[in-house]
C-alpha cells in the first residue's frame, strides 16, 4: 500500500472570552469531499515538516503562520492509501485565513469540537486535543 506522507496546522487563537480555540477546515474537493480535517498537505521532496506546512498554509489560506511543537504522527490505513501525518501546533503570524482550497471553516472550542464531522485520520487527534486545550 502506498504511504502518503503530510503535514497538518492544529492553529490556535483565543475568542473574546479568552478561551482557546482551533481552526478547522472543510474538504472542497476530492474523495473525502465535505469532511472537516485540519488544514495542511504534501511534504515536497527536499521540505522539512514545519517547512511544508509554512508553505500549505500560505498556499491554501493566504496566511502566514508559525509553526510549533509536535503533537502527534497519525498513521491511518484509508481503503487505497496509508496516511502518515505530522500534526503540529501552529499560531498565525500575519493574513487572514482566507478560503482558497476548502468550501467552509470554523474556529472550535473543547466544547464544539465534536460538532463537524471530523475525517477518519483527523478524529484520532480529537481526543488528544480536548486533553491540552
Amino acid at each position: 500500500m502506498k504511504t502518503v506522507r503530510v503535514v497538518a496546522a492544529v492553529i490556535k487563537a483565543k475568542n473574546e472570552k479568552g478561551q482557546p480555540m482551533i481552526f478547522a477546515t472543510q474538504r472542497g474537493y476530492g474523495d473525502y469531499k465535505d469532511g472537516w480535517e485540519f488544514p495542511g498537505g504534501k511534504i515536497e521532496a527536499g521540505e522539512t515538516p514545519k517547512e511544508a506546512l509554512k508553505r500549505e498554509i500560505k498556499e491554501e489560506l493566504d496566511t502566514i503562520v508559525q509553526v510549533g511543537d509536535l503533537i502527534d504522527t497519525i498513521e491511518y490505513d484509508y481503503p487505497t492509501f496509508h496516511l502518515s501525518m505530522d500534526c503540529f501546533w501552529s499560531e498565525i503570524v500575519e493574513g487572514d485565513l482566507v478560503l482558497k482550497e476548502h468550501e467552509a471553516a470554523r474556529w472550535l472550542t473543547k466544547e464544539t469540537i465534536d460538532d463537524v464531522d471530523w475525517l477518519p485520520a483527523d478524529i484520532t487527534l480529537i481526543e488528544k486535543l480536548k486533553q491540552q486545550i
